[in-house]
């Protein structure tokens, strides 16, 4: 008996050991995984800020944990199981449902531009297409609403990105890699969003009680800093949805032999790498992104008519009638 005992006590052992080998494994091919999305996840801790802008500082935090919420629900709910289901057996289907999503950030960042530039002709083109919010708790709705729909298209980003770079062939792997790669970006994306919020509050908690000159000196400076600083993050929020709609629609339009964008993106960031020697990562990223950017500009301007006067008017059409047919 005691010999046996001892026998299954070393093979739980060893057990325990193969499972610690493989959640390491999960742990560091997550990591290794995530840092390929990098991009992708810095535009989406800079998108996600806007969302919270004019809010009262009570709201702030609240607003971001129903944002990163609904986040883990996007990724953890639908994307996870979709990029793995697709990718197995319909993984031709994975560029056209990136295109789409990359098509709506365009519109987003579009509309952006738009309304910085005429903002009285987007107010119009907003009220037709959307009921405008007049109280509060509508206002926070909408805006949480239209948050978790552009997170949902940059994590699926996100998720293709982390897929692609798991070289990992058992499927339950694969899938223990996504979702704990997932989990820690939407931790490490929305806890910076929720830093950088309350930065603000946080500089005016240490001006007025800081116990060294120096401190409240920072403290001013940092209450000081913070609008001019979200005002610029909003304006890099925007170009960052535009250029990554416009990335994945060049890259998309590339898997289907339109080679012509993206051979204007590498040109481009040949050109700039080759003229800036000293930094040519540096300017061959901004190079990219930059072409990017009026791509997905260019897309987000037609997309705009389109959206007013066709697929609102559908959308309207589909919504009025499915009611009577549940009432039915």
């Amino acid at each position: 008996m005691s010999v046996g005992l001892l026998a299954l006590l070393d093979d739980i052992a060893a057990l325990a050991k193969v499972a610690a080998a493989s959640l390491d494994d999960v742990a560091t091919q997550a990591v290794k995984a995530s840092v390929k999305a990098a991009g992708a996840v810095i535009d989406d801790a800079a998108v996600t800020p806007s969302y919270v802008k004019g809010f009262e500082a009570k709201r702030e935090l609240p607003i971001i944990g129903r944002i990163a919420l609904g986040s883990i629900k996007n990724k953890m709910l639908f994307l996870l199981p979709a990029a793995l289901l697709l990718s197995y057996f319909l993984p031709w289907m994975i560029t056209p449902l990136l295109m789409l999503g990359g098509a709506y950030l365009c519109y987003e960042g579009a509309e952006k531009v738009f309304h910085l530039f005429a903002p009285h002709a987007a107010d119009k083109h907003e009220a037709q297409i959307e009921h405008t919010a007049i109280e509060p708790v509508d206002l926070e709705e909408q805006r949480v609403s239209g948050a978790i729909k552009t997170d949902f298209i940059l994590s699926a980003e996100i998720m293709t990105i982390i897929l692609s770079a798991i070289d990992v062939p058992d499927f339950w792997t694969r899938a223990a890699i996504l979702a704990v790669a997932a989990i820690g970006i939407t931790v490490a994306i929305y806890g910076t969003v929720a830093i950088i919020v309350k930065a603000d509050d946080f500089g005016l908690l240490l001006a007025k009680s800081g116990r060294t000159h120096t401190g409240r000196a920072i403290g001013r400076a940092i209450v000081v800093a913070m609008p001019t600083f979200m005002h610029v993050l909003s304006i890099v929020g925007t170009a960052a949805m535009t250029w990554v709609g416009g990335s994945i629609i060049a890259h998309g339009l590339y898997e289907f032999g339109i080679t012509g964008p993206e051979h204007v993106i590498e040109a481009a960031s040949h050109w700039a790498a080759t003229t800036f020697s000293a930094f040519p990562g540096v300017a061959g990223w901004l190079a990219t992104a930059v072409v990017d950017f009026f791509i997905g500009l260019a897309l987000g301007a037609l997309m705009i008519p389109i959206v007013q006067y066709a697929i609102t008017p559908l959308w309207r059409a589909v919504k009025a009638v499915l009611p009577k047919r549940a009432a039915a």
